[in-house]
C-alpha cells in the first residue's frame, strides 16, 4: 500500500464541508497538522498535533513523522495549490510522496456569492507583496479582480490605495468575510462608497477575508463637474487601454496654451477619448471642436463621452490625419495629440490652413517626435514655446503615503513669428 503525506484543503465548515473519503483518510491518520483553527475541528481525534507556527520547524517534524512511516494529514486553506501551502510542500518534499484533497477555493467561494463567473477573473495574491501587480490591473481597466488580501492589504488600505492612483476606470469593492463560517458576510461598496470604505478601520473587517473589484459604467452628475479639468475616471476609455488618455492635469495646462476664445474652430488631431475635445466644448460652447480620430473604438468613444458631458458642439472625423483634413474649415486653434507617424505631413497641413493669428499646441511624449516637431517650425520659421511637466500624484501605500509618477510630456506651442507675443 503507498504511503503518502495527504494535503487536505479544509473551509470554515470544518469536518462538514469533507466528502465523506477525504474524512476516512483522517480518521486514519496518526499525525494531524495545520493552524490552531484547523486543528480545533478535529479536537477529539487521537492523533498527534503539529501546529504550524514556524513553518520551517513544522515541515521537519512533519518530514521525521512521515519517514518513521506515520499517516500524516497537513490541512491547508481551500484548495492548497492555489496561492496555498502546497508549494511549499512540493519544494520540500518529492511529488510522488504528496496526495492533494483540494476544497472549493476562496476565489470559487466568493465568486458563487456574488454570482459572478470566475474564469474570466484575475486573481492577485497580496500576501506579503507589493501592490505593483495591483496597479497594473486597475490601470489596465481589468473587468474582474480578485484580491487575497493580509493584515498589511487590508480592505481599508487597498480602497486607499485605488482612489490614490485617480484611475479613469471605476470598481465596485465587494469584501467578502468568513466564507462559509456561521459570521459569513458580504459587503458590497458601490463607486460613490469607496471614500467610506477607505476610512474605516483595518480591524472593521475579519482577517479571514478576500475583495474582488467589479469594474463599473458610472453615471456623471453634470452639475458637480467643474468648469475644466474633468476628473479621468468620469470618461469613458478604452476598455483594455483605460490610461490611453490625456491626463486631467496635462488637459488643464493645454487648455491653456491654447488660448480659447468663443466662436471659433477648433481641430483635435489624434483625440482618442475625446477628453480634451470636451474640455474645449465647454469652456467654449459656441465654437466648433473637430475631434478627428483613426480608430473606430475611439470615435465611439468620442460619442459616448459627448452624451455623457451633455456637449453638442463636437463634430467626431473619422480619419487618419492628415486624410480628410481638407474636408473641414479652417481652424482657429489646433491641439495635437496623436500623429500616428506622420508629424510632419499633419503640421504642413496645418500650417496651410490655420488662420493668420491661428496657434497649434502639441504634446509630445518622445524626444524623436519632439525633435522633429522642434526642425518642422525652425524650418518654416514659426515661433514656438517648449513647456515640459513632469508630475506626481500621491498614493496611499498601507498606513503610508508615496509619490506615483506620470509619464513627462512637453508641450509645444507655436504660431507663425509675428503673431506670438
Amino acid at each position: 500500500m503507498n504511503h503518502y503525506l495527504n494535503v487536505v484543503g479544509i473551509g470554515l465548515r470544518g469536518a462538514d464541508g469533507l466528502s465523506d473519503r477525504t474524512r476516512e483518510t483522517i480518521d486514519r491518520a496518526t499525525v494531524l497538522a495545520g493552524s490552531d483553527r484547523q486543528l480545533g475541528y478535529f479536537r477529539d481525534h487521537p492523533a498527534k498535533k503539529i501546529v504550524f507556527g514556524d513553518f520551517i520547524t513544522g515541515i521537519q517534524e512533519i518530514k521525521n513523522d512521515y519517514n518513521s512511516g506515520e499517516s500524516v494529514v497537513i490541512f491547508a486553506s481551500g484548495d492548497p495549490l492555489f496561492f496555498g501551502v502546497g508549494r511549499l510542500l512540493l519544494e520540500n518534499f518529492p511529488a510522488d510522496c504528496l496526495r492533494f484533497h483540494p476544497h472549493v477555493s476562496s476565489v470559487q467561494l466568493a465568486c458563487s456569492r456574488l454570482k459572478i463567473s470566475w474564469q474570466d477573473i484575475q486573481i492577485i495574491s497580496l500576501h506579503g507583496r507589493g501592490l505593483e501587480a495591483l496597479t497594473e490591473a486597475l490601470q489596465k481597466g481589468v473587468e474582474k479582480i480578485a484580491l487575497l488580501t493580509d493584515t498589511v492589504n487590508d480592505p481599508s488600505s487597498i480602497a486607499r490605495f485605488y482612489l490614490g492612483l485617480s484611475l479613469p476606470v471605476r470598481y465596485q469593492f465587494c469584501i467578502c468575510e468568513d466564507l462559509e463560517g456561521e459570521t459569513e458576510k458580504i459587503s458590497r461598496f458601490n463607486v460613490e462608497e469607496i471614500e467610506r470604505l477607505a476610512g474605516l478601520d483595518k480591524n472593521h473587517f475579519s482577517p479571514l477575508n478576500i475583495v474582488v473589484l467589479i469594474r463599473q459604467e458610472g453615471q456623471v452628475s453634470l452639475e458637480r463637474l467643474p468648469l475644466f479639468g474633468i476628473p479621468d475616471r468620469a470618461f469613458f476609455s478604452f476598455p483594455d487601454r483605460p490610461n490611453l488618455m490625456t491626463k486631467r492635469e496635462i488637459r488643464i495646462a493645454i487648455l491653456g496654451e491654447l488660448d480659447l476664445q468663443g466662436d471659433r474652430v477648433l481641430w483635435d488631431i489624434g483625440a482618442g477619448t475625446g477628453s480634451v475635445s470636451i474640455e474645449c466644448a465647454r469652456l467654449c460652447p459656441t465654437s466648433r471642436v473637430y475631434a478627428i480620430e483613426k480608430t473606430a473604438m475611439g470615435i465611439t468613444l468620442i460619442e459616448k463621452n459627448c452624451q455623457r458631458f451633455g456637449v453638442s458642439n463636437v463634430i467626431p472625423v473619422s480619419a487618419n490625419a492628415p486624410d480628410r483634413l481638407t474636408d473641414l474649415p479652417d481652424p482657429d486653434r489646433i491641439f495635437i495629440g496623436g500623429s500616428g507617424g506622420k508629424l510632419s505631413e499633419i503640421l504642413t497641413v496645418c500650417g496651410e490652413r490655420l488662420q493668420p493669428d491661428g496657434k497649434i499646441v502639441l504634446a509630445l511624449a518622445t524626444i524623436e517626435h519632439l525633435q522633429e516637431c522642434c526642425t518642422w517650425f525652425s524650418t518654416h520659421h514659426w515661433k514656438y514655446e517648449l513647456l515640459q511637466l513632469q508630475l506626481n500624484r500621491s498614493v496611499s501605500v498601507g498606513q503610508f503615503t508615496r509619490w506615483s509618477p506620470l509619464n513627462p510630456v512637453t508641450l509645444v506651442s507655436a504660431s507663425r513669428c509675428n503673431e506670438l507675443a
